[in-house]
């Protein structure tokens, strides 16, 4: 960790978010702070969602309020700098959960909000991939407003930051859009060779080390933090694979060429984008025994437990 620190513990935690990897931080926190006297943890949500009469909704807003947590109403996208700053201002950490569902301008606009709200430390809407590794200009357009947040947070010594990395969630290299993993044809389609590599963590893990991270001691600052329940080779997917469903996977080559063709041939497509992206092999995987769950310990689920526990065999 960086020898760069802060002597100032997070006691007023906001949570922007309560979806797929909000849910999981929110209650992680919830957790660790019995163990931090003192520590208060919110979300923000957006007021339909606090009133919604939808079963789904209310279950997320049952559960937050039994855990303790404070909901404060707010929304990233139609609300002003200058208001979201005032709400965040009453905070000393906000963490952002929202993904890219908010748009691909929402994630400069809070942190721009951040530092003005005054707060000391912001952990951004980033887990995901090394956007420093993989540059600008490539098939992601999204992951070039993501370096601008990065320079921007850089830029500006008014605020703290915190980037959490922690590569694919492992669940969506098994969705069926995204084309890698074919459960039903048995076969797995490599995004670039059968040798590129992607890192793979759960959001139940990322909420879990999330947590750990906020209240690590000393604080973590300034600093990108790498995640990974696990990295692994296109290549050993279908052995993997065979383990668990007892056939063979035939391994095939979506090669750059091909799907940079396909993406030409349908701009807009994001999940196009997202295959062009992690096919050039840069950016999307790193060493466990470099990640901040290594050094502390912390054992995360790897792609076989994963398979193990949610993917239903005939």
């Amino acid at each position: 960790m960086s020898s760069h620190i802060s002597t100032s513990p997070s006691r007023s935690i906001l949570v922007l978010g309560a979806g797929e990897l909000g849910m999981p931080v929110i209650r992680n926190l919830a957790r660790l702070a019995v163990s931090h006297p003192g520590t208060r943890i919110s979300v923000m949500l957006r007021a339909t969602s606090i009133d919604s009469e939808l079963p789904e909704k209310q279950r997320v807003v049952d559960e937050i309020r039994a855990l303790g947590v404070n909901i404060v109403a707010g929304d990233l996208v139609t609300e002003s700098v200058e208001a979201l700053a005032a709400t965040f201002a009453q905070f000393d950490t906000v963490i952002g959960c929202t993904g890219y569902a908010a748009g691909r301008d929402t994630p400069m606009k809070v942190a721009r909000a951040a530092v003005k709200s005054g707060i000391p430390r912001y952990f951004p809407w980033q887990f995901g991939v090394d956007f420093d590794a993989i540059g600008r200009g490539g098939p992601q357009d999204l992951f070039d407003a993501q370096l601008d947040v990065r320079e921007y947070l850089r830029s500006q010594t008014a605020m703290d930051w915190v980037i959490i990395s922690t590569g694919m969630f492992t669940s969506y290299l098994f969705e069926p859009d995204f084309g890698v993993v074919d459960l039903i044809g048995h076969k797995v389609n490599a995004l670039g060779s059968a040798s590129n590599a992607v890192t793979l963590t759960t959001p139940d893990d990322i909420g879990a080390m999330t947590a750990r991270i906020v209240f690590h001691t000393p604080a973590i600052r300034n600093e990108i933090v790498y995640l990974a329940g696990d990295t692994i080779r296109y290549g050993d997917l279908p052995d993997i694979l065979q383990k668990a469903f007892g056939e063979p996977f035939e391994l095939t080559i979506w090669g750059v060429p091909q799907l940079m063709q396909e993406l030409a041939n349908d701009p807009g497509n994001m999940i196009k984008k997202y295959r062009a992206a992690f096919a050039q092999g840069k950016g999307v995987a790193w060493d466990v025994e470099r990640t901040f769950n290594a050094k502390i310990g912390a054992e995360l689920q790897g792609v076989q437990a994963w398979l193990d526990s949610n993917v239903q065999r005939s």
